[in-house]
């Protein structure tokens, strides 16, 4: 009987949780969106803004670490921020995405320049993040 009781209340936390990783994920998409209605852009094409996207999700995914582990924070608050927020907002398909069209349109350097902008900008963001905090 005890064991049914735990198990249906390990069920309903997944579920809970699952609910929980849905709604960050919403906030996070809507915001990704939004940002991608700016009029900001480059000449040539660079994915600035999916590329400031990811970074600035770095710099909070280590904002969120740093702070939940100093401050004890809910275990759902972390799931919220962390995999719903950050994980609606940042985009690996869409820099991957981007990545193969400046190639394919013939701008290989450029292709190269924004995958080690985005690789060495987002360590340096979720450092940065984690840092803030002293981490």
């Amino acid at each position: 009987m005890i064991q049914e009781i735990t198990h249906h209340n390990m069920e309903e936390e997944k579920v809970i949780n699952c609910i929980i990783v849905g709604l960050g994920g919403f906030l996070g998409a809507v915001l990704r969106y939004l940002i991608g209605l700016l009029p900001v852009g480059s000449q040539n094409g660079f994915p600035i803004k999916t590329l400031l996207i990811n970074i600035a999700g770095a710099f909070v995914i280590g904002l969120v670490v740093a702070a939940g582990g100093k401050k004890d924070w809910n275990p759902q608050l972390i799931l919220f921020l962390k995999v719903g927020i950050c994980g609606g907002f940042t985009t690996f398909s869409s820099f991957a995405l981007e990545t193969n069209q400046l190639i394919e349109q013939g701008n290989p350097w450029c292709a190269a320049g924004y995958v080690v902008l985005s690789i060495i900008g987002g360590l340096a963001a979720v450092y940065a993040g984690a840092g803030l905090l002293g981490r």
